[in-house]
């Protein structure tokens, strides 16, 4: 086997075309029973086999940088540059990341695993390599899967043809991010294009024979300095010599727009050439070979077509979004069918129930309705869903415009991602007052994505923007009702509820709250008052049980609302001779120091510990064992009541 002997880029070199063809299958072959074992991102990795052979057949990294966006499409990268061995631990606590990461190997520039960031990091290389400060020779940016929907994405682009800075930028075109990818500059066609494909008349089979060989022909170095010399040549001619030049100029984007799609990337001074089969190694070589000799006169940009999920037909036949990530499975059968369970199945319902009771509800996502459980909304009101691709700016100020309009928005991202459209929650919405509601899955610790997944930092910061009320369930019941008061509460402006990954606990109806009143789930003898927030409350119910065990009544509230924190709920831990604060969010400036705050402005005496998330980045692992290292789990959390008891 091939793949045995691939410890470095460089043994890539020696296959000749056939082998490579085999190197590739067997590279599918370990990515699926991979991810079968570990889960982790599939689909993207499966279209990116062949892509990736030939980016380090042609490029030397690391002398040359290969940057990746998104990072789930690296594994392949991983696999030729030498940890193979370390996929046994995919994802897990100490073992390899799922993302590219600079710990791990030279190979690893950026550890990005939020999109579109990508060029902007090439830009910055590149300037760092023309001042002599960076070794790199060639700086190859690979965004796709769905990076180029995000505007991060186009402010570099603009940027690096302004400035004519020497990049490489491979445009990883799958069409896809999680969802189909929302954006025009895709190789998504309509059903009657693809009727016209394959029944194609004689005018358009040669129109396709000239668009593929013009750009054989704007691939070809030769070609381009004989261009330039023509160029030269008219704008030395006297008098005639500007008219001329424009003229030869307009003769070719004529040409262009007939022949090929529109040259965007042209317009903001980046050379464009493609569409290169991104499944042809050969193809790939060729087109990346010139890339590297045109570049040197600036920004080159080369579109690959490539098939997320390609060489494994569950991933294949996968309409939704190709298998871009799976849970653990049989390899012989795939995964099951994609099924949100949890807080986010529970989300899944109350949207619908409440669209169906106001006209006004509209659902926005950033290119995850799946994961996000906005699917059964889309297929329910088609006509009020809006996925605007990997834009969380846009999908905030977007929002803001339809409630300035009388919509009433609900917005679905994940915690983490909404730290990309800080300023637009606070100055488009909340500065407006607007009646936005912010949804936001995956708060917390999420476990196996880690650093850049964990959503810890939307409590602190949202409560502190004026008239943003912050909300948390501890229970898919709570959630429910929380969704329905939210849209109540949003008519004095903008509501957030947050949830966490995976599981929900079930209760009863009469134990659920009401709008932004906390709710006692325990009273004790008034020697300490545990505060917890969303999900913390479980655990701090289990810690109050072995404290009673142990003869220390003690009370314990469901926090619920953030912000405001519910005045009854601070006078009644005031009242208490010891108050420990518990959340699953950044402690530092967090609700439980908030709480402390006000606590300690009833009764300055009252000793008040605060439990919450380090301001440190926090790698992967199961989010339980995770929570229970930092003493976030119910031993935690009574060690540090008997601690703060004396």
């Amino acid at each position: 086997m091939a793949l045995q002997h691939i410890r470095q880029p460089a043994d890539l070199r020696e296959l000749s075309y056939p082998e490579l063809a085999d190197l590739a299958g067997e590279i599918r072959d370990f990515i699926v029973q991979a991810v079968a074992e570990n889960a982790g991102h599939l689909g993207s990795n499966l279209g990116a086999v062949e892509l990736t052979l030939a980016l380090h057949r042609v490029f030397e990294s690391p002398t040359d940088a290969i940057l990746w966006d998104t990072g789930h499409q690296a594994y392949v990268h991983k696999i030729v540059t030498g940890r193979q061995a370390q996929f046994e631990r995919l994802r897990q606590a100490g073992g390899m990341s799922g993302y590219p990461n600079r710990e791990e190997s030279p190979h690893d520039y950026i550890e990005n695993s939020h999109a579109s960031t990508v060029l902007s990091y090439a830009y910055g290389l590149a300037i760092a390599r023309d001042a002599g400060t960076d070794p790199h020779r060639h700086i190859v940016a690979v965004i796709g899967d769905g990076s180029m929907t995000g505007g991060m994405a186009y402010e570099a682009l603009n940027n690096i043809g302004h400035s004519n800075q020497r990049v490489i930028i491979v445009l990883n075109d799958n069409g896809r991010s999680y969802a189909p990818t929302i954006s025009n500059l895709t190789a998504g066609i309509s059903a009657r294009e693809q009727a016209i494909a394959d029944h194609p008349s004689l005018p358009e089979r040669i129109t396709g024979r000239l668009s593929h060989s013009l750009t054989n022909i704007r691939l070809n170095p030769v070609y381009v300095r004989r261009q330039r010399k023509l160029e030269q040549f008219l704008r030395e001619l006297p008098y005639v010599g500007p008219q001329a030049e424009k003229s030869v100029e307009a003769f070719k984007a004529a040409v262009r727009e007939f022949l090929q799609p529109p040259s965007f990337f042209e317009a903001l001074g980046v050379r464009y050439v493609g569409p290169v089969d991104g499944h042809d190694v050969e193809a790939l070589e060729h087109s990346f070979r010139n890339a590297i000799e045109l570049s040197a006169e600036g920004p080159i940009v080369v579109h690959v077509l490539t098939e997320k999920g390609r060489g494994y037909s569950p991933a294949e036949d996968d309409d939704e979004k190709h298998l871009h990530d799976a849970p653990v499975f049989d390899p012989m059968v795939g995964p099951p069918p994609a099924v949100v369970t949890g807080y986010t199945q529970s989300f899944a319902e109350a949207i619908i129930k409440e669209a169906e009771a106001d006209s006004r509800v509209v659902a926005i996502t950033a290119a995850m309705p799946g994961p996000t459980g906005l699917l059964p909304f889309q297929a329910r009101f088609p006509d009020r869903f809006f996925d605007v691709g990997i834009a969380e700016q846009h999908a905030v100020t977007g929002a803001a415009g339809m409630a300035m309009g009388g919509l009433r928005p609900i917005v679905a991202i994940y915690s983490t991602f909404l730290n990309r459209a800080w300023d637009q929650v606070v100055y488009d919405v909340a500065m407006h007052r607007l009646p936005v509601v912010f949804c936001l899955d995956r708060a917390g610790i999420t476990g196996p994505d880690g650093a850049s997944h964990h959503g810890v930092y939307d409590m602190a910061l949202l409560a502190k923007v004026p008239g943003m009320r912050v909300l948390a369930p501890s229970s898919a019941e709570e959630l429910q009702v929380m969704l329905h008061d939210a849209l109540g509460l949003a008519d004095q402006g903008p509501v957030a509820i947050r949830w966490p990954r995976g599981s929900a606990v079930h209760v009863g109806e009469h134990e659920v709250g009401t709008g932004l009143l906390a709710r006692r789930v325990r009273k004790g003898d008034g020697s300490l008052c545990i505060l917890a927030v969303g999900k913390m409350l479980a655990d701090a119910q289990k810690a109050a049980e072995a404290l009673a065990a142990a003869g220390i009544e003690t009370s314990v509230w469901d926090v619920r609302s953030c912000a405001p924190l519910d005045p009854a709920m601070i006078a009644d831990a005031a009242a208490h001779g010891a108050v420990l604060t518990v959340e699953d969010g950044i402690r530092d400036g967090g609700i439980g120091m908030t709480a402390a705050d006000q606590v300690h402005a009833i009764a300055a005496s009252v000793p008040v510990q605060v439990l919450g998330i380090p301001a440190k980045f926090i790698p992967q692992g199961s989010a339980d064992k995770i929570l229970a290292q930092l003493g976030l789990d119910a031993d935690g959390i009574s060690t540090a009541a008997r601690t703060l008891l004396g």
